[in-house]
């Protein structure tokens, strides 16, 4: 199995930005997520993302939502998506997600985008027309259990997928294959054996989250050693997933920016634990520590 390493001296180093660097240059990601009652899920990923230092962050969604994320955060641009009478992705959408990605680096596809019958099948008539970057989680990870061809087809020309699964997500990707023995709450090991196997196995970058997060491209492994219970709240997965994105679209290959990712989402809710304690602390709290943590990181503060 390959070697695990747990010390922040293996995440990557956040480089100084050139003095001339514009908004492009910086990262471009595209957010396709959020649906009737999920519209939190869109707005807390595409605020991470750019809190994390992302320099552009498009939000795709249904329709009839967009205009609520716009108004909840002027700093993110929206992209209306062909919807279904439920407020949820449309069968229709892949070709217009796929107009919306142009020019831009990245795909962050899944925060709260529902298990619609049409939605799923969208998710799994778009994997395979795509030549980006891709970070698939939540209900994105969700519409492809039970048909990972799909991610089989995907096209890696520009690097593996990054799954970012909590151990829910993972069991139900695994379906049959999973053994009923399996405890990916408690049992290290069977996170970090499982997490490998699948990695491995889909030619992928697996983060499975939960306390001591596994990140894994099935040769290398990372367990993260920062955050705290106080981060088991709704919309913690939205940020990290934006979090991880703007990694990614800032340049750090997959295993890298999944490794950076979750050990700055999780330093973010540790300095956030500090100021105000575990039990009141919120996602929205973590997303506005995130500028402070990069700045720690960046400098080499532990």
């Amino acid at each position: 199995m390959p070697k695990e390493a747990t010390t922040p001296a293996t995440v990557p180093a956040l480089p100084a930005r050139a003095a001339a660097m514009h908004k492009g240059e910086a990262g471009k990601l595209f957010v396709v997520a959020g649906s009737a009652g999920m519209v939190g899920a869109a707005a807390l990923c595409s605020r991470a993302a750019l809190r994390s230092g992302a320099g552009l962050v498009r939000v795709g969604m249904p329709w009839r939502l967009a205009v609520m994320v716009s108004g909840r955060d002027p700093n993110v641009m929206t992209f209306a998506l062909p919807e279904t009478e439920d407020g949820t992705l449309s069968a229709m959408s892949p070709a217009r997600i796929l107009k919306g990605l142009e020019d831009y680096d990245v795909l962050c596809l899944g925060p709260g985008i529902s298990t619609n019958a049409q939605t799923v099948q969208a998710v799994r008539n778009l994997l395979p027309q795509l030549d980006t970057r891709l970070l698939l989680d939540a209900d994105g990870l969700n519409a492809i259990a039970g048909d990972l061809a799909c991610l089989k087809d995907f096209s890696r020309a520009k690097g593996p997928p990054i799954l970012t699964p909590h151990p829910g997500e993972m069991l139900r990707l695994l379906g049959k294959e999973a053994d009923t023995r399996l405890d990916l709450r408690a049992s290290d090991d069977q996170r970090r054996d499982t997490a490998v196997a699948f990695a491995r196995k889909h030619n992928a970058v697996v983060v499975l989250k939960g306390r001591g997060t596994v990140v894994t491209d099935g040769k290398r492994v990372y367990v993260n050693q920062t955050g705290n219970p106080g981060m088991a709240k709704a919309g913690m997965g939205d940020v990290l997933a934006g979090v991880i994105g703007a990694m990614l679209a800032q340049g750090f290959e997959a295993f890298e920016a999944a490794c950076l990712g979750a050990y700055l989402h999780g330093l973010a809710g540790d300095m956030v634990c500090a100021r105000m304690g575990e039990i009141g602390m919120l996602a929205t709290d973590v997303i506005e520590e995130l500028p402070h943590a990069c700045t720690r990181h960046q400098s080499g503060q532990k």
